[in-house]
C-alpha cells in the first residue's frame, strides 16, 4: 500500500518542540509518510529550543529535503501530498507565502499547496500581532483549504506538563489536517 506523504514545514519562529510532538504523533500513523523542509531560522530555532541535534531532529520524517533545492520533489504540483503544515510558522513565512514569493522550498512547497488546494495548516507565532501581520494571515484565512491555527494553550485538558500542552496542540494541528489523534481530547 502506498503511503499518504504530508509535508512538515519548520520555520524560524519559537515552537520547534511543537514540530516535534507532530512528527512523533505522525509516526503512529503507518500510513503517512513524513516529507520535512526547515528554513535556515527554523535550524537556529531547533537548536535552543530542542535537546536534539539537527540530524535527530530531521531523522523524525521519513524523508529530508533541503530548503535551497526548489527543484525537490514537493515543489512539484505532479507530486502528490496530503498536504502541508508549517510549525512554527514564522510571519516572515507568512509574509513569503501571502506574496507568493518562492524563493526556497519551503515557500514553493507552501505555494504549490495552496494552488492545489490541499490541506495547509499554519502554526502561527508572533504577540502581539502587528496590522502587517493581521492583513497577511487574514487574507490567507480567507483561502479555501488554509487553516489559521495558533498554538493556544486549551487549559480544559488539564495539562500538568509541557508536554501535555504541546502533545494537545498538535492533536489540533494535526485534527486540522484531517488526521485523527488517538487520546486527543476534545471539549465534551
Amino acid at each position: 500500500m502506498e503511503k499518504k506523504r504530508i509535508v512538515v514545514a519548520v520555520s524560524g519562529a519559537s515552537g520547534a518542540p511543537l514540530a516535534v510532538a507532530c512528527m512523533k504523533l505522525l509516526q503512529k500513523h503507518t500510513d503517512y509518510e513524513i516529507h520535512l523542509v526547515i528554513s535556515s531560522g527554523g535550524e537556529e530555532t531547533i537548536r535552543h529550543e530542542t535537546d536534539l541535534t539537527l540530524e535527530e531532529f530531521k531523522s523524525l520524517a521519513h524523508i529530508s529535503y533541503d530548503n535551497k533545492n526548489i527543484g525537490a520533489s514537493i515543489a512539484s504540483g505532479t507530486y502528490e501530498t496530503e498536504g502541508m503544515i508549517v510549525v512554527p510558522c514564522s510571519m516572515k513565512t507568512v509574509a513569503g507565502i501571502y506574496g507568493g514569493y518562492s524563493d526556497n522550498l519551503l515557500l514553493r512547497a507552501a505555494d504549490v499547496t495552496i494552488k492545489e488546494r490541499r490541506k495547509f495548516i499554519l502554526v502561527t507565532r508572533e504577540t502581539p500581532l502587528s496590522p502587517i501581520h493581521l492583513r497577511n494571515m487574514e487574507y490567507l484565512s480567507r483561502l479555501q483549504n488554509v487553516v489559521i491555527l495558533p498554538p493556544v494553550i486549551s487549559y480544559y485538558s488539564k495539562p500538568k506538563s509541557l508536554e501535555d500542552i504541546n502533545h494537545h496542540i498538535a492533536g489540533k494541528i494535526l485534527d486540522a489536517a484531517g488526521i485523527k489523534i488517538e487520546g486527543f481530547k476534545r471539549w465534551e
